[in-house]
């Protein structure tokens, strides 16, 4: 498997001063070791926070887990805020993402009982993915937030979760899922 990078510097930084740094605290909203970089969510509207692992192996880390609380040494660039040094991670709230820091839509009315249906794919760096019941039916999306909603963190192609869904704009939307046990 190889490596994924993200720039995290702006094109022209050499001649400029360097950006003002501030304090920050916020929500690991995910991170992927594979790749090196993830994001902290924060409870404004500023937008999320990139977070290299460079930075992280600075702390002496290798990783974050989702959910856990970050407070953070940020800039803001072209591009958006980027985490410049981690103060300190309290893994301790990495098992819940508490509601005042998710972003959510208006929650989809289920339109009958949970069926059971396979991950067709999921990218968690889009943060959305799709489920499908099998050949010759519509497509079921899934975001990223449900999945937390139910506690879920992760699912990967071919899993097997069973889904209540009902009708978006754009097709079907899953409104709840769990783990598909076969009970």
């Amino acid at each position: 498997m190889t490596q994924e990078t993200v720039d995290i510097t702006d094109e022209d930084d050499d001649d400029k001063e360097p950006p003002e740094s501030f304090e920050v605290k916020g929500i690991i909203k995910w991170f992927d070791t594979v790749k090196g970089y993830g994001f902290i969510m924060t409870p404004d509207d500023e937008g999320d926070i990139l977070l290299h692992s460079s930075c992280l192996k600075e702390a002496g880390r290798s990783s974050a887990r989702e959910g856990a609380t970050v407070i953070c040494e940020a800039v803001k660039r072209k591009k958006g805020l980027q985490a410049t040094k981690v103060i300190d991670i309290d893994e301790s709230t990495a098992a819940t993402v508490p509601i005042e820091f998710t972003k959510t839509a208006a929650p989809i009315e289920p339109a009958g009982p949970m069926v059971s249906a396979e991950v067709k794919w999921f990218d968690r760096a889009k943060g959305f993915g799709f489920l499908t019941r099998g050949e010759g039916t519509d497509d079921i999306f899934i975001h990223m937030e449900t999945l937390r909603r139910c506690g879920l963190g992760e699912v990967h192609p071919g899993q097997r979760l069973l889904v209540s869904f009902g009708k978006g704009q754009k097709g079907l939307l899953a409104a709840e899922v769990k783990l598909d046990t076969g009970n």
